[in-house]
């Protein structure tokens, strides 16, 4: 039986505000976020499909289902990593996303690499 901990894929985050893609007074607040994937298991792995959470302070949910990470599904050996920025458009100047990328290892078996929830928020500023 094989040890559950050759399957771990470890993920990190990094936000950033995009004021010049933003327009507060059209409710659209637009951020980036920078993605590392570190597969910290011992057996490599594919990421399929990424499912995506996404919710504003309104509570309004999006979800977001597809293929691979901006048009890739890289495969990483134990101990590499993948970075990648994306983006994301919500209605209010705070908000949250969480997620999952499914994975498959070489050994076949499949298995989820939860994102954990981060914040999407303006920074405060003084005008």
């Amino acid at each position: 039986m094989m040890s559950k901990s050759e399957h771990r894929i470890e993920v990190g985050v990094k936000t950033a505000y995009l004021d010049n893609q933003s327009a507060p007074e059209a409710n659209r607040y637009v951020f980036a976020y920078t993605i590392t994937i570190t597969n910290t298991g011992s057996v490599p792995a594919r990421l399929l499909t990424r499912h995506w959470i996404i919710t504003d302070a309104n509570n309004k949910v999006q979800e977001v289902r597809g293929d691979g990470v901006v048009g890739e599904q890289p495969y990483l050996e134990p101990g590499m990593s993948f970075e990648y920025t994306s983006g994301a458009m919500i209605e209010t100047p705070v908000g949250s996303m969480r997620g999952s990328y499914q994975m498959v290892a070489d050994d076949g078996t499949c298995f989820d690499a939860d994102i954990p929830a981060f914040s999407l928020s303006i920074p405060r500023t003084l005008h």
